[in-house]
């Protein structure tokens, strides 16, 4: 059974839980056996790019990649804000100003740190149990409440001549960041209005789109009988994780969820392998090795 990591360059129409159908059904056809998949963070049909998708005793690491910080290229239409804040909505506001470059440039570092964000109300965020997408579908009146998120780098992708409708901007971001809000925010505070016209996720966590392939190459590797080499390891997702050598014995009593008492380590998480192989993620501290996250390899 595989179990690792396919990193997805997502094409623009597909949802992400389609993408993992797409996965689970090229593995059914190659004849694999049954094995769990998962994705590491959601991606807009209208945007393309980096999808980790978890194989078997990957997807217990999806959560961690929900966490992780992510990059993005993307367009601003000024002009025209839509309901959904992306080229797909109904415009519900427009305006004839365009900043110039100098403008974008001065404004970008307001939206660098810690910010106050509001999200979308065509987002897949909860309200009373219900995602606030369909409620702003059913036309009813979506109120999210402000959060705080982290825009740790934000730069403009492609310099352009002012008085243009568009500009192209790379940013790196916290979980929960919304780059349709990101983009509305930026517009109003240049006087205008605006919406995502092109959005790609270029890393998610340690992947990034060097180690992303299209569905059509995955497609291919299954017939040649070749999927393990479009396969990363489990613990490609855990590069920021030391590694913590066990013995055997040591790696069955994990296994079985015990902590080991006495096992001098570094306080904080780590990864347990026995000769090469992951056995758990597990939390060192004064009293021992404490099983977090256990993988059946």
């Amino acid at each position: 059974m595989l179990h690792g990591w396919i990193i997805l360059d997502k094409p623009l129409g597909l949802g992400s839980t389609t993408a993992v159908s797409a996965v689970k059904r090229i593995l059914r056809e190659a004849g694999e056996p049954k094995t769990k998949v998962g994705h590491g963070g959601t991606l807009d049909p209208l945007a393309s790019g980096v999808l980790p998708i978890a194989l078997g005793e990957a997807t217990k690491l999806c959560g961690r990649m929900l966490d992780a910080t992510k990059a993005y290229d993307f367009n601003i239409r000024f002009g025209e804000e839509t309901e959904t804040l992306d080229a797909e909505g109904q415009v519900v506001a427009t305006s004839d100003a365009r900043p110039a470059l100098v403008q974008i440039e001065a404004v970008l570092r307001r939206f660098t740190g810690e910010i106050e964000q509001v999200p979308p109300a065509y987002s897949a965020l909860k309200i009373g149990g219900k995602a606030a997408y369909a409620r702003a579908r059913a036309g009813e009146e979506v109120d999210l409440k402000s959060r705080r998120v982290t825009v740790h780098d934000l730069t403009i992708g492609h310099p352009r001549e002012s008085g243009h409708d568009e500009i192209t901007l790379s940013a790196t971001v916290s979980k929960g960041t919304y780059i349709r809000s990101l983009a509305r925010d930026i517009a109003h505070a240049l006087g205008t209005v605006g919406h995502v016209s092109y959005l790609r996720r270029t890393r998610a966590g340690p992947f990034s789109l060097q180690s992303a392939i299209s569905l059509d190459f995955l497609e291919e590797a299954a017939k040649a009988r070749q999927l393990t080499r479009t396969v990363l390891p489990l613990d490609a997702a855990l590069d920021d994780i030391p590694a913590l050598p066990v013995t055997p014995d040591q790696a069955r009593l994990l296994r079985h969820g015990q902590v080991l008492v006495g096992f001098p380590a570094t306080p904080g998480l780590q990864l347990a392998s026995s000769e090469g192989i992951p056995v758990a993620l597990v939390e060192a501290s004064a009293d021992g090795l404490r099983v977090v996250r256990g993988f059946n390899l």
